[in-house]
């Protein structure tokens, strides 16, 4: 099960009652940071989701309201006993971004490992007591596949996608029937060929058909370019921006590079989505709910987000 909570879904500047961009998907133990506005350690201190265990971070761009958070909870996580090394995903000027907003501390007790614009997916497994990223490759084992798209906002923007690998279903009575020596049957059941006494095993041999897995969908900040419908396709979850709610706001969201509750709500619907969860809105919305009939009339599964809004993923789904 894969849990994901809305630390802020503001955007622009903070409010009293409203975090700006962040989101914590939690992983088997593991946490991956969806962004990280200006609060985002207070939103997670008042959600009570621990800092330790934070191993990747993505930026979707280097707009404040997305990354101004970083440098306070990176030195929480060291001073909460993180050593592990923590890997960050950014846009174009992700590294100097990081290397200009930590100037002002001396120390931190774990290495950051910085990946700035891949053009590739990239692979997240489990290694070492914590989640490791590396470019994909259908040779490596990857439990998670993230995949990126280059979005349309006045800055370097990228939308990203978790397609969240099931593994087949091993089928013992099968490994028996061959004879394969247990000893093997881990190795077959990560997909890995066997060869022993002359004989070479095949995963296909002892494993089911393929399960279906997840897909977690997350476009803030951008027009609603065309590319983005394919990107989401079939998407389990679509967490994408509604800085704008009513209709007449179209302009202003064209102006700004943003996109308003109809037009998340098209892109929903065109992508074939099981559900879409809006976020992002503008100081002027005080309560988002007056504006979902908009996204409703358009894609009728919509979520309007909220600080500490959680929601939980299963395979069922």
């Amino acid at each position: 099960m894969i849990t994901l909570k809305i630390l802020g879904c503001g955007g622009g500047m903070p409010m009293i009652n409203r975090f700006l961009s962040s989101t914590l998907i939690h992983y088997q133990g593991k946490k991956i940071l969806l962004d990280c506005g200006e609060g985002t350690q207070v939103a997670m201190r008042n959600n009570k989701t621990g800092f330790k265990n934070i191993d990747i971070i993505c930026i979707t761009h280097l707009h404040g309201d997305h990354i101004f958070g970083l440098p306070g909870l990176l030195s929480t996580m060291g001073n909460s006993g993180r050593t592990l090394p923590v890997t960050i995903i950014g846009c174009i000027g992700i590294r100097d971004a990081v290397k200009g907003l930590l100037s002002t501390i001396a120390y931190l007790p774990f290495e950051l490992i910085i990946i700035e614009n891949p053009k590739n997916p990239l692979s997240i497994t489990h290694s070492s007591h914590r989640l490791v990223v590396e470019e994909y490759s259908i040779v490596n084992e990857a439990e998670i596949i993230l995949n990126i798209l280059e979005l349309d906002h006045s800055s370097s923007c990228m939308g990203f996608r978790f397609d969240i690998i099931r593994k087949a279903q091993f089928n013992p009575e099968k490994a028996i029937a061959l004879n394969i020596p247990k000893q093997f049957w881990s190795t077959l059941q990560k997909g890995q060929t066997v060869s022993y006494d002359n004989k070479v095993y095949e995963p296909n041999m002892v494993l089911e058909n393929k399960r279906k897995g997840l897909k977690i969908s997350y476009i803030t900040d951008t027009r609603p370019i065309e590319a983005i419908s394919d990107f989401i396709k079939g998407s389990t979850l679509f967490i994408c921006e509604g800085t704008y709610g009513d209709d007449a706001d179209l302009k202003k969201a064209i102006k700004n590079k943003h996109m308003t509750f109809s037009e998340a709500a098209g892109l929903a619907k065109s992508g074939e989505v099981k559900e879409l969860l809006l976020t992002h809105f503008s100081t002027a919305i005080e309560n988002a709910e007056i504006y979902k009939s908009f996204a409703d009339d358009v894609f009728e599964n919509t979520v309007i987000a909220y600080d500490g809004f959680v929601k939980k993923l299963s395979y069922k789904h």
